[in-house]
């Protein structure tokens, strides 16, 4: 199936264009500030969180701008929800365009993770340029070149999720609610408003083996701390998203001729 992926790309090109724009004109139809939202939302989101934690709750990380450190853990996990959430529904809203025409049904929830890849991509630029207010970065190091790898490789760890829930969510509709508990579970689980410092040690080797812990922690020690992530770290980020985006892949084709009896 991966194969056909890229073989497929460029053939389908049309269709997946189409897709995201139509998924871009849904989520801003009859909005004033349309696309503006995604620069805002992620700004607007981390003040109130940050506030929140850092004021109410007195949660800190030394060392660091907590406001940066919270925004970099909320755009990562927030990309990672919202395409893993739509991506489980999307084979399940196109059932009436999949029984009339022949498409390759891995399209739909891959364009759903490059929607919101994009819609991830513009979260950048507010979360750097509060980086540049905050002074948060001193110096520019060769290791950013890694960050475009890491999110590269989270974005397959996302589309291999994707796969693997929009199968289930056909044949076990109960998934959609499910899933809604797991990912508070998931977020809770990850160190996105708080410092892994604060687990036991007992713990710390579990929590360390999240999959979005090593994205988020990868993406913060070059921006926040200036430094290289592990060779572990960087080596599960790899496998993390290449595992996972084969087992989606073979989940996804075993089951997708089977789509249409569940319609």
């Amino acid at each position: 199936m991966i194969k056909n992926i890229a073989h497929n790309f460029k053939r389908y090109q049309f269709l997946m264009h189409e897709l995201i724009s139509r998924d871009f004109k849904v989520k801003y139809k009859r909005s004033t500030l349309g696309v503006l939202w995604s620069l805002l939302h992620p700004i607007l989101m981390m003040l109130v969180m940050a506030v929140v934690f850092s004021k109410m709750f007195r949660i800190s990380v030394t060392g660091v701008n907590y406001f940066v450190y919270f925004e970099i853990g909320f755009i990562i996990f927030n990309y990672f929800s919202e395409a893993t959430n739509t991506g489980m529904s999307s084979i399940v809203a196109n059932f009436s365009l999949l029984n009339k025409v022949y498409i390759p049904k891995y399209i739909f929830p891959l364009s759903k993770c490059l929607f919101c890849g994009i819609n991830f991509l513009l979260t950048l630029i507010p979360l750097f340029a509060v980086i540049i207010f905050t002074g948060t970065i001193k110096d520019i190091s060769f290791y950013y070149l890694l960050l475009p790898i890491i999110f590269f490789f989270g974005f397959l760890f996302t589309t291999g999720i994707s796969f693997i829930l929009s199968t289930i969510s056909v044949f076990f509709r109960d998934m959609f609610y499910i899933y809604g508990i797991i990912l508070t579970i998931w977020n809770y689980a990850t160190p996105v408003f708080y410092d892994i410092a604060i687990i036991p040690d007992s713990l710390q080797t579990i929590f360390k083996l999240n999959p979005l812990y090593c994205y988020i922690n990868s993406a913060r020690d070059i921006i926040l701390y200036g430094k290289c992530p592990s060779a572990i770290q960087l080596l599960l980020v790899v496998l993390y998203g290449v595992v996972t985006l084969f087992v989606g892949a073979i989940v996804f084709r075993r089951h997708q001729d089977n789509f249409v009896y569940y319609a």
